[in-house]
């Protein structure tokens, strides 16, 4: 189908499945990771929705013949509130792009909108982490996004708190040194010594997510601690590779940028573990990404330049309740 042939509605319809295509293609690295529970919202129901936790102690108590059974001690943690904030891009097809069989450059406008907005909440879920020892940021829009937990410290903290109980616990490596065996082992450390419940008993929970940003040798080291094997025919044939399996890799492409998308290399040796069955990570999804068209009704077109307008626009929220799920280092050797 030629474009000089195309009118309104059906151009509009090919618009819509080049963009729906194209959406469907992109990369989620972050909010398809585990590391993020995705909550859909209806419509309707507001522009908040608070997220907070809730802990029963870990064991039952001693019951005497004929004695009534103790009450679980129960215990709310943190909450924080999620507010919805809305995205959008507009992008004009020329007369010219509609009258002269310009395919490529329709089809290339389409796709870079689709890739707008789920680029852009994609840098927003990842930086939750580039900024993980901040308590705040400026985005790009120069929008002030606050990082803190429900206990008012940043994500990758030494000392967070906890509701029920005056222990604290620390999910920020010491030392802060880059993947490799010996870190590995420090991390898996804090997983087991530094996660509690809000009654501050410990408790044992999968961290089954080692995520890394896209740093080449962070990425390789993390394949070959998790992927490689022993030859059959080798002397070391019968040594078991204690890491297969145990952790799905995330890499995440665009913690090493600044606020506003652009390399940071002073950010790019930073990993860790993260747990998807106890994060308090959650994406709000108001409007997924989706396709404004122009109406049949006024021709969609602009008086003034003949152009025929497409929009993207996406709504959503994003909030961490503790650190206790998530396990940093920033690579760079800081105390």
């Amino acid at each position: 189908m030629e474009l000089n042939t195309i009118a309104l509605s059906d151009f509009t319809k090919l618009a819509t499945v080049i963009f729906e295509k194209n959406r469907a293609s992109l990369p989620l690295e972050a909010r398809s990771s585990g590391m993020f529970q995705v909550t859909p919202i209806p419509q309707g129901t507001g522009n908040t929705r608070e997220f907070t936790e809730i802990d029963l102690e870990e064991y039952a108590s001693h019951k005497g013949q004929s004695d009534q059974a103790t009450r679980a001690s129960v215990q709310q943690g943190y909450s924080k509130t999620m507010t919805a904030k809305r995205i959008a891009k507009d992008i004009g097809i020329s007369y010219e792009m509609r009258t002269q069989n310009k395919y490529p450059e329709v089809v290339r406008r389409l796709t870079n909108l689709s890739a707008l907005a789920v680029n852009r909440m994609e840098l927003d879920l990842q930086h939750q982490i580039t900024f993980a020892a901040s308590t705040s940021y400026s985005d790009m829009d120069g929008n002030t996004v606050a990082t803190t937990m429900g206990d008012g410290f940043q994500l990758a903290y030494t000392a967070h708190t906890l509701a029920g109980s005056s222990t604290t616990y620390r999910n920020r490596l010491a030392g802060n040194g880059r993947l490799s065996k010996g870190t590995l082992e420090g991390m898996e450390r804090l997983a087991v010594e530094e996660t509690y419940n809000h009654l501050g008993e410990k408790v044992v929970v999968p961290f089954d997510i080692l995520w890394t940003t896209d740093d080449p040798n962070t990425v390789n080291t993390a394949r070959e601690y998790l992927k490689s094997v022993g030859d059959l025919t080798a002397a070391h044939s019968g040594v078991t590779n204690v890491y297969k399996g145990k952790y799905k890799h995330v890499v995440l492409s665009r913690v090493a940028t600044t606020a506003a998308g652009a390399v940071d290399t002073d950010k790019r040796y930073y990993w860790g573990l993260a747990s998807s069955m106890k994060s308090t990570a959650h994406l709000g999804v108001w409007e997924e990404p989706h396709l404004k068209t122009p109406s049949d009704l006024n021709a969609g077109e602009e008086f003034s330049t003949d152009d025929w307008n497409y929009g993207v626009h996406c709504g959503y929220g994003i909030v961490i309740v503790d650190g206790s799920w998530f396990k940093f280092s920033s690579g760079d050797g800081a105390a």
